[in-house]
């Protein structure tokens, strides 16, 4: 990622810094220092640009802002927040409240946020840039191209002891100064690889060997900006560390956005002034993911290291604000259903009768408009999939991380996007849905049905397939209108093949908070040829006004008494004891809840211990 002209856009007016003022010589005789919390002391001590932040924000303005280390869901209910969190050893956020706007402000505090480092940083890149060619390894990892930078850093760069007179430490040759300046202005990075002067000079201190001369801050701070614009994703390396982030977006020329876990829309202060900047970074983006873009293939759909999806449209030509790009973030850990429960879009008693359908066979969709919470549903539910399972994952991008050791994860190909086969052929969902029925999986899981795929995924369901996947449709009536519509095109006859579906939804609540909750699950039971109509029963409800769940189909269920009664062997006079079974372990995930196995590995580690204990046996 080559470094970029991309600012924080301030929306204070920064208070002056002396440039004689040292920040962090004498941190206890600090007047703003002996301000701030023991928390936020803390804080500073190993990261002195948050000192630096704190210094040119107009306390007087806004108030001390609150230091936090982690966030609490009860903070959405904040009207104005003024308040900091770290998102890793040296970045913080800073939640600024806008009264003009209904997105408060997303302030990413960096290393960069040192005054000094944005002096140096010019001259160091091009030192680093005429050494570059002298580099005999070829480094392929991003551990090894990051020791190459640090390697360099540490051979161009020498660490001031704290203490030292910096004249001890240049050339005595230098007539009346305290240091040899080196003068340089602005750095052309292309071929010519030159330093040029403008208007505006800086000076820098070197060795007599010609080492720049830096304080241990100003050091870390431009490792940390040569690492993030060179290895990592630049600017997009705060927001792709904060954990509280689902969504982050550039609409164009302005600010990114992002959808906060807790204080929902935000703006960034980051933004692109000029559509050839949004452009270059974009295309820096692409190259960084092994997925060029260009004016002739203007649109990518790809993942970024972290597993973070994003999509990308490049050029003014078809994005008339300039280039745009969305990222849907992942969690490093992905949520478990009892993560989901605690959010209360779903209770135990809709968890444990997903768990009984999941266990015994049944193929299930979870359907919703965008952003409703589907891919994270199906991949918690996975949790229920018996351990010894083989399970075959189909995907466009890849998405889904499920806990069990038998699983082949197969991502589509698109065309002339093969490395190294030298074909750069197309390999679809649909190739990849007909291989996995040869690979005799017991359960077929397809990222998205949305196309021909569908017809392979109802034949698989025919043939004794438990396939599971998500769909884009807002109720079971419109999910029926696309599976027998084009391009799906499932014959209306092989629809009750499905044998449940689960309705997500974000919906908002009455003090205006979205939220994701599972709407309804319904049991397709058949076709109506004469009506040309489907039945199906709705199991499971959710009433907004008391948010809450609702077993309306309780003593009626179709896949309880003849899908899983029936695989079971269990007499017509005692198929009533499969709704005993989902209260029973309805409990057993409550148990677990209050135990603290939340935790999506250590939740399916516990499950394949019940259940190796015997304690899932119906009627045990």
């Amino acid at each position: 990622m080559a470094s970029l002209s991309v600012a924080a856009n301030l929306p204070f007016k920064p208070t002056p810094i002396d440039d004689d003022v040292d920040l962090y010589a004498g941190l206890e005789s600090s007047a703003l220092y002996k301000m701030l919390p023991a928390n936020a002391r803390e804080y500073i001590k190993g990261n002195p640009h948050l000192l630096e932040y704190l210094s040119i924000f107009p306390i007087n303005t806004y108030g001390m802002p609150l230091f936090l280390s982690e966030l609490k869901k009860d903070l959405r209910t904040m009207k104005n927040p003024n308040l900091i969190y770290p998102v890793n050893e040296s970045t913080f956020i800073h939640i600024l409240p806008d009264p003009e706007d209904v997105r408060n402000f997303y302030i990413p505090i960096e290393p960069s946020f040192l005054h000094s480092v944005n002096k140096l940083l010019p001259f160091i890149e091009t030192r680093l840039i005429d050494l570059l060619d002298n580099i005999d390894t070829d480094p392929s990892t991003e551990k090894e191209r990051a020791d190459v930078i640090k390697n360099l850093l540490a051979s161009i760069a020498v660490v001031k002891p704290q203490g030292t007179d910096i004249t001890t430490m240049t050339s005595p040759v230098v007539q009346g100064a305290k240091a040899k300046l080196v003068t340089f202005l602005n750095t052309d990075f292309t071929a010519q690889k030159k330093v040029r002067s403008d208007k505006k000079g800086s000076s820098v201190p070197v060795t007599p060997d010609g080492k720049v001369i830096l304080t241990g801050v100003e050091y870390r701070a431009i490792e940390y900006l040569l690492i993030r614009d060179k290895i990592d994703m630049g600017i997009l390396k705060p927001f792709l560390a904060d954990e509280y982030i689902e969504d982050i977006s550039c609409d164009g020329v302005g600010p990114i956005f992002i959808e906060h876990k807790i204080f929902s829309g935000l703006k960034s202060v980051i933004e692109f002034k000029v559509s050839s900047e949004l452009d270059d970074f974009v295309v820096k983006v692409a190259e960084r993911i092994k997925r060029p873009i260009t004016y002739r293939n203007p649109v990518v759909d790809s993942t970024l290291p972290d597993g973070s999806r994003i999509n990308i449209i490049y050029g003014t030509d078809i994005s008339k604000h300039g280039s745009n790009f969305t990222i849907r973030k992942v969690d490093a850990i992905p949520l478990s259903i009892l993560n989901i429960v605690d959010g209360n879009s779903m209770d135990y008693t809709v968890a444990a009768y997903i768990w009984l359908c999941v266990e015994y066979g049944m193929s299930i969709f979870v359907s919703g408009e965008t952003a409703s919470g589907k891919t994270t549903l199906l991949n918690a539910i996975s949790t229920f999939i018996p351990p010894e399972n083989k399970i075959v994952s189909i995907e466009d991008t890849p998405e889904l991380n499920l806990p069990h050791r038998n699983w082949i994860r197969e991502v589509a190909l698109a065309k002339g996007k093969g490395e190294g086969t030298g074909s750069g052929g197309e390999v679809t969902m649909f190739d990849l849905l007909k291989a996995a029925l040869r690979q005799r999986p017991n359960q077929i899981i397809v990222g998205e049905i949305r196309g021909v795929e569908g017809s392979v995924a109802f034949s698989a369901m025919q043939t004794g397939h438990q396939v599971m996947s998500t769909f884009h449709a807002a109720s079971v009536e419109k999910l029926i209108q696309r599976l027998c519509g084009t391009p799906i095109d499932i014959p209306k006859t092989y629809v009750d093949n499905l044998n449940l579906v689960i309705i997500m939804s974000a919906v908002k609540r009455p003090d205006g908070q979205t939220v994701r909750r599972v709407i309804s699950c319904n049991e397709l039971v058949g076709y109506n040829p004469e009506t040309q109509g489907f039945t199906f029963v709705q199991m499971f409800t959710w009433d907004p006004e008391s948010d809450t769940f609702t077993w309306t189909g309780k003593g009626s269920s179709y896949l309880m008494e003849n899908k899983i009664a029936a695989r079971l062997g269990l007499p017509d006079n005692k198929r009533g004891i499969v709704y005993l079974e989902v209260e029973k372990r309805a409990k057993i995930l409550e148990r677990l809840h209050k135990a603290g196995y939340v935790n999506f590995w250590d939740l399916f580690h516990m499950i394949t211990k019940i259940k190796k204990q015997g304690l899932l046996s119906i009627g045990s």
